[in-house]
């Protein structure tokens, strides 16, 4: 039975379990050994970060021609219109390529956000606008580059969920294991949080790290995907 690790990223955490001094990694949050992420968070992004112990489900996470939507709160810089996110919404060239037509809109501060340590930079003239988003691939760096060819660059970027799995109540930092029955990311896993319509804010306390024996790693583990 596969198993998956849900974790709560920090700002500021590198996506690997090598040491990469002056920053924390993988390994200085998560016990759990035989564990590799499937897909990635910059070292600047918080949020969601998925791990397992199973191949096949790391391909099924990871790979694009899956589409498995990833939810994401944006705040950018500026104050956005409507209109301004039609782009996003019909897909944008950046770079060297299109992007898909990604789910986006305006959105209050959600409630159960917690501060960021540093905070992000501030200037009085500028306001601020927090968006929801919702890509169904990933890209390195892409949502960033996204809103910053609207011209609305981005300030903080959190990943609240992936397909069926979302962060709950975890706290930056925290992580639980979930055994899975199957290795179908679009169907509903046993034991997942769900996202709930208002979320509560993250509960502080212990690492709310399961206590399950993990399993050897199989052999086709990819240790290397890079995303955004």
């Amino acid at each position: 039975m596969p198993s998956l690790i849900l974790l709560n990223k920090p700002y500021g955490m590198i996506c690997q379990f090598s040491p990469s001094p002056p920053h924390a990694t993988l390994r200085d949050a998560v016990s759990a050994r035989g564990f590799y992420p499937a897909g990635r968070l910059d070292t600047d992004s918080e949020g969601l970060v998925l791990l397992t112990d199973d191949g096949t489900l790391q391909h099924q996470i990871t790979d694009p021609r899956h589409h498995l939507p990833k939810r994401y709160w944006v705040q950018v810089e500026g104050a956005p219109s409507n209109t301004d996110l039609h782009p996003l919404r019909n897909g944008i060239r950046i770079r060297d390529y299109y992007t898909r037509p990604a789910e986006v809109r305006i959105a209050d501060e959600p409630s159960w956000l917690w501060p960021r340590n540093p905070p992000i930079r501030s200037r009085a003239a500028i306001p601020t606008t927090w968006l929801e988003l919702t890509l169904r691939e990933g890209r390195n760096r892409q949502i960033r580059h996204m809103t910053a060819a609207i011209g609305f660059p981005t300030l903080r970027l959190i990943r609240y969920q992936i397909g069926t799995w979302s962060l709950g109540q975890l706290s930056p930092g925290q992580w639980h294991t979930i055994d899975l029955p199957g290795s179908n990311p679009q169907a509903a896993p046993a034991k997942s949080p769900r996202l709930p319509k208002s979320p509560k804010p993250p509960k502080s306390g212990k690492p709310a790290h399961s206590v399950n024996t993990i399993a050897s790693p199989p052999k086709k583990l990819r240790k290397n995907h890079i995303e955004i």
